[in-house]
């Protein structure tokens, strides 16, 4: 994740920094999970570019598309640059922004050559999603989506009692996320120092502390890549994230050197 810490976003610099000759595709998640950070239309172009040039296919995840918050929208990579159609698949469902989760309905959107092998693939190794879950996200897509307002603005709600409630946190660095919903504070000020007679050194170690003394479960950094940040999901009620939130003040409050 670069940048600052406003924004954990890679730059075209750091891909080609990291493109081998057998670089096949680039994963691409705008909104992004974990950091809830959000591409520009104009980086969103970039990167784009740089993979079309590359000749590399583009796996782009647009669950959160409808998640984001601050007037700032999420736009397609394939809209951005509509020459990598051919080299492209976005991958989308209803599980984020109608709460369906239990129901793992999803699509692909890409070549047709590629939808094909991976419609082999997918009869083969999972069948076929139900009737009745097909039906309920036909419905949830095509219908009043009055209950998707509601829930955007309690995320917009939590969003920002999450961040102003790990802000307040000693040693805990949170940038607004402006996508998805979570927050990826930084967490490395209190790496080393003493909480509860335990000094870890890694976020890692600092989420276990936290799961077994505060009983809040968080998710390391070391899951996504560098160690040094934490991951929290405000997709929850607001009384169970003020409780958390309490919890995780009293215990890192107590870090000492």
């Amino acid at each position: 994740f670069a940048g600052s810490d406003q924004h954990y976003k890679v730059t075209v610099e750091q891909l080609e920094a990291a493109y081998t000759p057998a670089t096949k595709a680039l994963i691409f998640v705008s909104p992004s999970n974990p950091t809830g950070a959000v591409y520009t239309e104009e980086e969103t172009r970039a990167i784009g570019e740089w993979a079309l040039a590359k000749g590399i296919f583009v796996l782009t995840d647009e669950i959160y598309e409808h998640l984001t918050y601050d007037g700032v929208q999420a736009v397609s990579i394939l809209k951005a640059v509509p020459e990598l159609a051919d080299q492209c698949v976005i991958l989308n469902g209803v599980a984020k922004t109608y709460a369906m989760t239990g129901w793992r309905v999803g699509w692909m959107i890409g070549p047709r050559d590629v939808i094909a092998a991976a419609s082999n693939l997918q009869s083969h190794m999972t069948s076929n999603v139900n009737n009745i879950a097909q039906r309920a996200a036909l419905a949830a897509l095509t219908g009043p989506q009055d209950d998707v307002e509601i829930m955007h603005a309690a995320f917009d709600r939590r969003r920002r009692t999450i961040v102003e409630g790990l802000n307040a946190i000693e040693g805990v660095h949170c940038p607004v996320p402006t996508g998805a919903f979570y927050a990826y504070p930084d967490v490395r000020e209190l790496l080393g120092k003493e909480i509860a007679g335990v000094r870890p050194q890694t976020s890692a170690e600092l989420a276990e502390l936290i799961l077994e003394k505060a009983e809040v479960a968080v998710v390391p950094g070391e899951a996504f890549g560098p160690s040094g940040y934490l991951r929290l999901s405000y997709a929850l009620s607001d009384d169970d994230l003020a409780e958390g939130l309490a919890r995780l003040q009293k215990f890192l409050g107590q870090a000492r050197d």
